[in-house]
C-alpha cells in the first residue's frame, strides 16, 4: 500500500434562494438541548474516509479524522493515526462582535441519521438565529459539506469566515491563496500544505468559492502566524433576511493521488462546478440504499434509537471498495492509534457481512492486501502461514506498543481474520473470489496453526503461551478461545479446499479435532489451563457458543455463562454483555437477554447524544466495537439470524417483552426482509 498523504479541499458556496429542511422523523433524529462545555462528547458524521466530529462551541468541529493516514508521534512509540486540517470551522461576527459560546443562548444540536448531518442551532443576543450543518458526503469518498443559515431578527451586518486550521504537529504549513479566472466564473482558491510529523506525507488543503451573484463579492485574505489563515467577506441584512452559504471539503491522501496539492484543488473545483443541489441529492441517494438495510423496533422508542445509532455509526465508518479497516473508535477520534485489531472481525464484521456485504468486503480486503507483512510476522516468530498482528496500521506490520504482551501473544487474530473469510464465502458463495483471495488466506492461517500447537503425549495439540481473549490472563497454555478458534479456522480451510474441488491437507482436520478444550470436574468450560475462577476482563469461554458455535448444548451453554456471568470486571469492555445477551436468547429466555442487551451499553452512554464509550464511566466514544456487540444481540439474539454453510437461516428465540415487533430488512445479498412479532 502506498504511503498516506492527505489532501483536503474545501469549498464555499454561498446560495440567496432558500432551502426546505427535511422532516424530522421520529427513530431518526438524536438531539442535546442541555449543552455542557465540560461534560460534552460529539457525535460523528463521516463517509469511510472522513469522519467529523462535533463540537460545543458554535460553528466549530472538535476533530477531523482521516482513514488510513498514519505518522510517528504521539503516543506508544507507535505510528498512529493523523489528525489533519481542521478545514469545517468559521468564524462569524455579527456588528463587529465574533460569536462563541459565551454570548449565544438556546443552542441545539441534532444528529439526523437518516441523511447524516449534525446540525447546531443558536440564537444571537436576539439579533440573529443562526444554524450550521455538516455532512460527510456519502456519494465523494474525500468530500464533506457544511451549510450555514443567518437570518436576520434586526439589521446587521454579518462577517462570515473560512478558515483553515492546522494541528500544532503538522510542520513546514504553507499558506496560499489564489483565483482561476474563466469566462463563465471565477474560481478563488484558498489552500495550505503541510508535512506530516516525521515527513512521512504530505498534507494539503484547498478551498474554494462560488457565488450566484453577478459579481464575486469581495474576499479578504488574512494569513495568520499560528498555522491559520482565513478568507471573510462582508454583508448587510435587513430584518426577517436569511443569508446561507455551504462549504465542501473533499480529502485525499497519497494512497490515492502522488500529488496532493493539485488533487486538493482540482477537487474544489469539480466540488464547486457540481453545486450544492446535486451534491445533496447525490449524498441523499446513497444513504437511502445503505438504508434499505434497517433494523426497525416498534414498541421501544429509546431502543430504536440507541439500535440504529449503532447502525448509523457502523455504516459511517467503513466504505465499499475502500480496502479500508475499522479501528474501535471507526472515524470518531484518535483512540487506540486508529490501529485494527479483533475488533473488527469479530464484533463489527458480523453485522456488516449480514446488512451490507459489500462493505464488510472491504474490510477483508484490507487483510488480503497486508497478506505477505503477516507472512513476514510469522516468519519473525519462527512460524510458517501468516500471523496477523494484533494492532495493525496501514502497512499491516505490528504497530502494539512494546509494553503490551498482547503484540506478541494474542494469536487468536489470525484465526479470527480465518474465519471472518470463511464467513465472507458462507454468505455469498463467491467462488472466483475464494480462488483469487480467500483461500489463499485461509490456506496460510491453517498453515501458522499446524506450526503453532505441540503435540503433547496423549496425542493432543496443545496452544502454548498466549494471551486470552480475556486479557487479564497473559501467557497462559490452551486458552479456551484460542483453542476453539484455531479449530473453526483449521476446519474453514478445509471445507475452503473442498469447495474449490481441491484436497485439503489432511493435518488440518486431525489436528483440529485433537486441540484441547479444558474442562472443570463439574463440566463447566475451564478458561485456560490454570484458571481457578478469579474475575475476568471480558468474554473468552462463552465465545464458544457464540458466535463460534462450538458449544452448542444447551445445559453446557446455561452452565458456563451462569459461573462467567458473575466473574466479569464490572468496568470491563461493553460488548462481553451483548455475547451473554445472545447466549441467552438462544436458551429462550428473553427477559435475562433483554437485561443483558441493557447492560452492554447503557451505562456507556455519554452526554448530550448518548454516544457509547468503551467501559461505563469511560470517555472515549464512538467505541464501534461495543456497538457491533449490542447490533448482533439484536440480529444474531432477538432476531435469531446465523450464518452457516448453507446460508442463512433464523432459529427461534424471543423478543423482550417491550418490543411488539423486530423487523430486519435487506439482510445478505439477496436483501431479505426479517420480521419477527410478539
Amino acid at each position: 500500500m502506498k504511503t498516506t498523504t492527505l489532501c483536503l479541499s474545501l469549498l464555499l458556496l454561498f446560495l440567496f434562494d432558500g432551502y426546505t429542511v427535511n422532516a424530522q422523523e421520529a427513530g431518526w433524529v438524536v438531539e442535546a438541548e442541555e449543552i455542557d462545555p465540560n461534560n460534552y462528547f460529539g457525535v460523528t458524521v463521516a463517509n469511510g474516509m472522513v469522519g467529523l466530529v462535533s463540537s460545543p462551541e458554535p460553528l466549530k468541529v472538535s476533530d477531523t479524522v482521516l482513514n488510513g493516514v498514519y505518522d510517528f508521534y504521539g503516543r506508544g512509540r507507535v505510528s498512529n493515526i493523523l489528525r489533519g486540517f481542521n478545514f469545517a470551522g468559521m468564524n462569524l461576527d455579527v456588528d463587529g462582535t465574533r460569536i462563541n459560546s459565551r454570548n449565544i443562548s438556546g443552542m441545539t444540536q441534532r444528529l439526523n441519521m437518516k441523511e447524516s448531518w449534525i446540525e447546531t442551532s443558536f440564537n444571537y443576543e436576539g439579533k440573529a438565529e443562526i444554524t450550521y450543518r455538516v455532512r460527510a458526503l456519502r456519494h465523494l469518498p474525500f468530500t464533506s459539506l457544511i451549510e450555514m443559515e443567518i437570518r436576520a431578527l434586526e439589521p446587521i451586518t454579518v462577517k462570515p469566515a473560512s478558515v483553515i486550521e492546522a494541528p500544532d504537529h503538522l510542520r513546514d504549513v504553507r499558506n496560499f491563496y489564489s483565483v482561476i479566472d474563466r469566462p463563465h466564473v471565477q474560481i478563488p482558491l484558498m489552500s495550505s500544505v503541510a508535512e506530516s510529523p516525521t515527513g512521512k506525507h504530505t498534507i494539503a488543503v484547498s478551498n474554494s468559492f462560488l457565488f450566484e451573484e453577478s459579481e464575486m463579492p469581495k474576499y479578504i485574505h488574512e494569513d495568520w502566524d499560528h498555522n491559520m489563515h482565513l478568507v471573510h467577506h462582508t454583508k448587510t441584512l435587513q430584518a426577517g433576511e436569511s443569508y446561507r452559504f455551504t462549504i465542501v471539503s473533499s480529502t485525499v491522501s497519497t494512497a490515492h493521488f502522488e500529488d496532493p496539492f493539485g488533487a486538493a484543488e482540482r477537487l474544489s473545483v469539480y466540488a464547486m462546478l457540481e453545486g450544492r443541489d446535486r451534491l445533496l441529492m447525490r449524498h441523499e441517494q446513497e444513504w437511502e440504499k445503505l438504508w434499505e438495510s434497517d433494523i426497525i423496533i416498534e414498541g421501544n422508542q429509546q431502543d430504536q434509537l440507541d439500535v440504529r445509532m449503532g447502525l448509523y455509526h457502523l455504516y459511517s465508518f467503513v466504505r465499499e471498495g475502500s480496502r479500508m479497516s475499522l479501528s474501535p473508535m471507526g472515524l470518531s477520534g484518535l483512540g487506540y492509534n486508529g490501529h485494527v485489531f479483533w475488533d473488527t472481525e469479530i464484533w463489527m464484521y458480523p453485522p456488516l457481512l449480514l446488512m451490507q456485504p459489500e462493505l464488510a468486503r472491504s474490510i477483508i480486503d484490507y487483510r488480503t492486501d497486508r497478506l505477505e507483512p503477516a507472512r513476514q510476522k510469522a516468519f519473525a516468530h519462527g512460524y510458517d502461514g501468516a500471523m496477523f498482528p494484533w494492532e495493525s496500521n496501514d502497512s499491516g506490520q505490528e504497530a502494539t506498543p512494546v509494553w503490551a504482551l498482547t503484540g506478541p501473544f494474542q494469536h487468536h487474530i489470525t484465526a479470527v481474520v480465518g474465519i471472518a473469510f470463511w464467513n465472507y464465502f458462507q454468505l455469498t458463495r463467491d467462488l472466483d473470489w475464494l480462488e483469487s483471495d480467500g483461500f489463499p488466506v485461509l490456506e496460510a492461517v491453517a498453515e501458522f496453526w499446524v506450526s503453532r500447537v505441540e503435540e503433547n503425549d496423549s496425542g493432543e495439540y496443545d496452544i502454548i503461551n498466549v494471551v486470552a481473549a480475556d486479557e487479564h490472563a497473559e501467557n497462559v497454555d490452551n486458552n479456551a478461545f484460542t483453542n476453539a478458534t484455531a479449530i473453526i479456522a483449521l476446519r474453514s480451510a478445509a471445507k475452503a479446499a473442498r469447495a474449490l474441488n481441491q484436497e485439503p491437507d489432511p493435518q488440518w482436520e486431525h489436528i483440529a479435532d485433537n486441540i484441547p478444550i479444558l474442562e472443570f470436574p463439574d463440566g463447566t468450560t475451564r478458561e485456560h489451563a490454570t484458571y481457578e475462577g478469579e474475575m475476568i476482563k471480558q468474554a473468552d469461554v462463552n465465545l464458544l457458543s457464540y458466535p463460534l458455535g462450538l458449544i452448542d448444548d444447551p445445559e453446557l451453554m446455561r452452565k458456563n455463562l451462569d459461573y462467567y456471568k458473575q466473574r466479569v470486571d464490572p468496568q470491563g469492555p461493553a460488548m462481553t454483555h451483548s455475547v451473554y445477551s445472545v447466549i441467552s436468547s438462544r436458551l429462550g429466555d428473553a427477559g435475562e437477554a433483554y437485561t443483558l442487551f441493557d447492560q452492554g451499553f447503557r451505562p456507556n452512554k455519554l452526554p448530550p447524544f448518548g454516544v457509547i464509550a468503551e467501559t461505563a464511566g469511560g470517555t472515549n466514544p464512538y467505541f464501534i466495537t461495543g456497538a457491533g456487540g449490542m447490533l448482533q444481540s439484536v440480529l444474531a439474539g432477538f432476531g435469531g439470524i446465523e450464518l452457516t454453510d448453507n446460508g442463512i437461516r433464523q432459529v427461534e428465540t424471543a423478543l423482550p417483552a417491550n418490543w411488539r415487533s423486530l423487523t430486519i430488512t435487506g439482510v445478505g445479498k439477496d436483501g431479505i426482509t426479517i420480521t419477527k412479532t410478539r
